[in-house]
């Protein structure tokens, strides 16, 4: 059994009485149908759609204090928990940034229940179980559990490896809607809640069907394009590389052109390394190439 901390990830505390109110009129997925222990992935847009902050929203049993448990990107820490101090207005809500308390990716096998709040990651199966502890004695808990100890990069291969973007590297905050970023078909968009800042525009995107730019998985050979390189088909440019790892990356593109480039016989590169798009398991929109293959 192997585990890995994960010292990007931070922990914001929301409760109180109107804590699934507040996020539930906020955030892009349905946090008022989680029962305890269960995960949500979510994020917080702008009022124009795009993605300010991702996280992963965890509900928690009323006898451990109810509320909510955000499961986000250490450099956003600060910033989210003053964005949603500034939308608490007069509801009767805590929120607390927590820094006694660690994120941990279970890398293999399954944590005990006692070790902390264990919730399976809600964008894939295949990224596994992911468990929230105090971060004071942490590896120490997980070696007395019988865990061995990884490091965070093998957590980011397996991400990398599924093809599941991450903000801050395969996409930019602020600049992004949440199709770009593929949220829509990692379960981090419910379009039947109702209403949440920038819903309109992200429910126009959906309805017409509009998302021209997404972030798709791509296979390389040999070294490593330099991520944040300028991806071309043929001489045309088409977007730009995020994380790689082992032969896989993400790269945010195009697809319209890609699809063109592709019908013309033209080829995909990443700072001039060969690259060809990966269809991953949980992609349900037309993937540039497919018309042809067909």
């Amino acid at each position: 059994m192997r585990a890995a901390v994960l010292p990007e990830r931070a922990v914001i505390r929301i409760t109180g009485e109107d804590a699934t109110h507040f996020l539930q009129g906020l955030v892009t997925s349905d946090v008022g149908a989680l029962k305890a222990g269960d995960a949500r992935f979510a994020a917080l847009l702008t009022p124009q759609g795009k993605i300010l902050f991702d996280f992963l929203v965890v509900a928690v049993a009323e006898d451990e204090g109810g509320g909510f448990v955000l499961d986000a990107p250490r450099a956003l820490e600060g910033a989210l928990a003053e964005r949603l101090g500034f939308y608490k207005l007069r509801a009767k809500v805590e929120i607390a940034r927590r820094p006694d308390l660690a994120v941990a990716a279970i890398l293999d096998g399954s944590p005990p229940a006692d070790l902390g709040l264990a919730y399976p990651d809600p964008r894939h199966a295949g990224l596994g179980t992911r468990i929230v502890l105090l971060a004071e004695g942490a590896a120490a808990a997980f070696r007395d559990a019988g865990f061995s100890l990884g490091e965070s990069g093998e957590w980011q291969k397996k991400r990398i490896a599924l093809g599941v973007p991450e903000g801050g590297q395969d996409f930019t905050y602020g600049d992004t809607f949440p199709h770009e970023a593929d949220m829509d078909q990692l379960g981090g968009v419910d379009f039947q809640k109702g209403c949440f800042v920038g819903q309109e525009v992200v429910s126009r995107m959906e309805h017409r069907g509009s998302a021209r730019t997404r972030i798709v998985p791509i296979a390389y050979e040999h070294a490593s394009p330099l991520p944040g390189v300028e991806v071309k088909i043929g001489e045309k440019a088409a977007g730009f590389l995020g994380s790689t790892a082992n032969g896989r990356g993400l790269a945010k593109v195009r697809l319209d052109r890609i699809e063109e480039g592709l019908a013309a016989n033209e080829k995909l590169s990443a700072g001039n390394v060969p690259i060809t798009l990966v269809k991953p398991d949980w992609a349900k929109f037309p993937f540039p190439g497919e018309r042809a293959k067909s």
